[in-house]
């Protein structure tokens, strides 16, 4: 059987590190697509790679540039690719509508075209969002549940996705979407609530802050761990057929809840350090997101298996290891700490 080679963008991130390392596991040779500052500045924005980064063959290109899009798919002729770059943080997404829109839609249409162009045969995966559903006419939502995004964000994404089945459709790609939910990880990036969440409860506990400003607290979301999720991501193209998929645990739980976990688990009450600010809740707020995943769990045999307490933990000793703060741990979580 031929080596399988895979092409990932947005390789540097949490999803691209976690994926990249499911599929060395797997025998693949794999391929990544970075920005030429990322190569630069490698020790920090390469960071997540460091443990296989040797083991990786990286290529500088720009999702707004076709040219260099398909300069690296000519060369690579992967059998599998998988598109995770975006500008994915949703806040921002209101500050600069046009970069966000720029960046998402015609960077998915230059890959998917350099794919079709060049490899024809490669396997695509799009990284969809549950942002898409925005505003939902049903809970839980399913791969039949209509788009009401309610940010550049979100349409950004509905766009993607409309593109990723256009080219499934119309030129015969195998090309697979997944819309997974909120999936975090120690690995996530600082500008996302849960990592604000989870380091600013070490670094309180380690003396080093004394409070945190956040948004919306009673905004419900449904989180995973971003380690299973690529494992979703690798099943899809597996498949003999490409279709859409959810990916989600079916659990919603407000933020509040998370900073309640998050400060119990280094001995804290979250009500003596969180301050709500106005400033950070969103121009058009998304209340209620939560997946049904049982297409997944049929088709693919995918199922979470991360409980939410265990995602917060792991994500605050990281972060408490990082601050020097370790010994604040408390072994287990009393009852009703939210």
């Amino acid at each position: 059987m031929p080596k399988q080679i895979a092409l990932i963008t947005g390789i540097a991130g949490q999803d691209g590190s976690y994926l990249s390392e499911l599929l060395l596991k797997q025998g693949y040779e794999v391929h990544g697509i970075v920005r030429r500052v990322s190569i630069e500045d490698s020790d920090h924005k390469l960071g997540r790679l460091s443990m296989f980064r040797d083991q990786l063959h990286l290529h500088t290109a720009s999702l707004e540039s076709y040219a260099s899009i398909h300069q690296a798919v000519e060369k690579v002729r992967p059998t599998e690719c998988y598109h995770l770059a975006a500008q994915s943080f949703v806040s921002y997404s209101f500050d600069d509508e046009f970069s966000t829109l720029n960046t998402n839609i015609n960077g998915t249409h230059y890959l998917l075209a350099a794919l079709k162009s060049a490899v024809p045969g490669c396997r695509v995966y799009f990284a969809g969002s549950s942002e898409m559903f925005g505003k939902v006419d049903e809970i839980p939502q399913t791969e039949s549940t209509r788009f009401r995004p309610r940010s550049i964000y979100g349409i950004s994404k509905v766009a993607g996705f409309e593109l990723t089945r256009n080219y499934r459709e119309a030129y015969g790609i195998h090309a697979s979407t997944g819309i997974l939910f909120n999936h975090e990880s120690p690995r996530r990036g600082y500008e996302f609530v849960t990592r604000k969440i989870s380091r600013g409860a070490a670094r309180i506990a380690a003396g080093l802050q004394k409070d945190l400003k956040l948004g919306n607290l009673d905004a419900k979301r449904d989180w995973g761990h971003a380690r299973e999720y690529v494992e979703a991501m690798w099943l899809m193209l597996q498949q003999p057929q490409p279709e859409d998929y959810v990916i989600a645990t079916g659990e919603t739980h407000t933020v509040r809840e998370f900073c309640a976990a998050a400060f119990a688990w280094v001995g804290l009450d979250y009500r003596d350090h969180v301050i709500t600010d106005q400033i950070l809740f969103r121009p058009s707020e998304v209340n209620v997101l939560v997946g049904d995943a049982s297409k997944a769990r049929r088709q693919l045999g995918w199922q979470p298996k991360t409980h939410f307490h265990q995602l917060v933990r792991e994500m605050v000793e990281a972060d408490c290891q990082a601050a020097g703060s370790t010994s604040k741990l408390v072994p287990e979580l009393g009852v009703g700490i939210v």
